[in-house]
């Protein structure tokens, strides 16, 4: 439950009040403030009532340039509101809106110095794990590595259209991951190799189950963020997909070790193009769209585009592991 906060000229009173009267909100009351000439509308609202009711009210304050929407989470409220039984069985899936996941997940795709720091000791802690074959630590490196972020803003910028996000979630990818490549190698080439580490030589062998756990990674993410729940586990699952693979190819680069390195470069293009295309889908099945008709028109072809690319890669690469998996598994 959230209080949708309006702050807009009292001649929109009436218009909220029938927009909060229609989406049958659970409370709407005003706020007296000092500017006579604005009100402050105060709207309280079940999850799956926030999207409509932002969309209407967007739709109605377009032409005011000092209106302001704010939502504000509600920790408990009283008396309680019981939940009838025919609408616990409509009750939408998504409970987080379109506003909320772009401000969460586009802060998380920020190309800044916490960013890189986050991505330099998660390689460093990836590494040692691998070299040592120790699982717990390639764990914890998992729980501190910042890829979740990257991919799920360029897959919610392609749901949107919004050609902005996705560029900067590629730039900071890009960014994290050749950090990651670059320190590995940099590791591997002073650090003295294990060849009998399972943790290590796991990482170049690439299968099927491989890009069935980046698919189901990817949903996972999108499912945790959509229906409100923590996506720190999920962010851990994202990148046991990615990093260690990347680090992997990096510390067989710097040892010498080509034909192991390549097996690895495989498995972390698999698990890239299956977490991005599964992160798009998720968005299109939970039906995160922008809100005018234009803009679904534009996000329309961009999803259409970037999944037919991403649904090819994804093929072609299975293909290779089908008929040729001693092309990539050649240790």
């Amino acid at each position: 439950m959230k209080i949708i906060e309006v702050v807009a000229d009292e001649s929109y009173l009436d218009s909220m009040k029938n927009i909060a009267e229609q989406n049958e909100a659970l409370d709407f009351w005003t706020v007296s403030g000092e500017d006579e000439a604005r009100r402050v509308v105060r709207i309280l609202v079940k999850p799956e009532q926030r999207q409509a009711i932002l969309d209407a009210l967007q739709g109605m304050l377009a032409g005011s340039s000092s209106a302001r929407v704010v939502v504000i989470p509600v920790e408990v409220t009283l008396p309680r509101e019981e939940e009838k039984e025919e609408e616990t069985e409509t009750k939408s899936t998504t409970e987080t809106t379109r506003e909320e996941l772009y401000n969460s997940i586009e802060k998380n795709a920020r190309l800044n110095r916490t960013y890189l720091l986050l991505v330099l000791l998660s390689t460093v802690v990836v590494a040692i794990g691998l070299l040592e074959d120790n699982v717990a630590v390639v764990i914890g490196a998992m729980v501190i590595a910042p890829l979740l972020g990257p991919n799920l803003a360029m897959a919610l910028g392609t749901a949107l259209g919004d050609t902005d996000l996705m560029w900067k979630a590629f730039k900071t990818g890009a960014a994290g991951m050749g950090l990651a490549l670059i320190l590995s190698i940099l590791i591997g080439i002073f650090w003295p190799l294990n060849v009998e580490s399972r943790e290590l030589l796991m990482r170049t062998h690439v299968g099927f189950d491989s890009a069935a756990l980046a698919l189901a990674s990817g949903a996972a993410a999108v499912l945790s963020l959509t229906s409100g729940a923590p996506s720190v586990l999920v962010g851990v699952m994202v990148a046991v997909a990615l990093l260690p693979p990347a680090a992997t190819m990096g510390l067989m680069l710097g040892a010498g070790q080509t034909e192991l390195a390549y097996g690895a470069a495989f498995l972390l293009a698999v698990n890239v193009v299956a977490v991005n295309l599964a992160a798009k889908l998720g968005f299109l099945i939970q039906g995160i769209k922008p809100r005018t008709w234009l803009e679904k028109e534009k996000a329309h072809q961009s999803m259409v585009s970037y999944t037919i690319i991403w649904v090819i890669t994804l093929a072609v690469l299975l293909l290779v592991i089908y008929f040729h998996p001693d092309f990539i598994n050649n240790s």
